[in-house]
């Protein structure tokens, strides 16, 4: 892990990072109470991990990724989200929403704030996404094109 990025990520920690991954570790646990919910919580736990460690990873879409789809990326992923939301989306993303407001307040809070906003958005709709470094998202993307 480059320096910036593990600066960041100690940074990252005091300014609710453990906080809400405890949050994602939550709706990982709740889910893993059902069967049904188990493949939510494998995702939630996925998250909290990057949660907990966001600088030097990326979300990214996995067909865009891998060039193909599966089955989180069609229809039944659309679904899939669609209960991920009601039952854990919803909460989750207005924790992170929260916090970017709470650190934007601050000029040295607002990269904090940013990554906040992109975790909400992630937690909005997460089915389909897949958690890479930064450096295979860029030589993927560089290699695509």
């Amino acid at each position: 892990m480059p320096l910036l990025s593990l600066l960041l990520n100690v940074l990252w920690l005091f300014t609710g990072g453990i906080w809400m991954a405890l949050g994602w570790l939550l709706a990982a646990v709740l889910m893993a109470l059902s069967i049904i919910g188990l493949p939510w919580a494998r995702s939630a736990l996925t998250i909290a991990r990057y949660t907990l460690l966001p600088f030097g990873q990326t979300a990214v879409r996995r067909d865009e990724f891998r060039g193909r789809e599966d089955m989180g990326t069609g229809f039944l992923g659309f679904i899939g989200n669609i209960i991920w939301f009601v039952l854990a989306g919803w909460w989750l993303a207005l924790g992170h929403l929260l916090s970017a407001v709470g650190l934007a307040v601050t000029i040295i809070g607002l990269p904090f704030a940013w990554a906040h906003l992109k975790l909400a958005l992630l937690a909005l709709w997460p089915v389909g996404t897949e958690i890479v470094s930064s450096d295979d998202f860029d030589r993927r993307m560089v290699r695509r094109y």
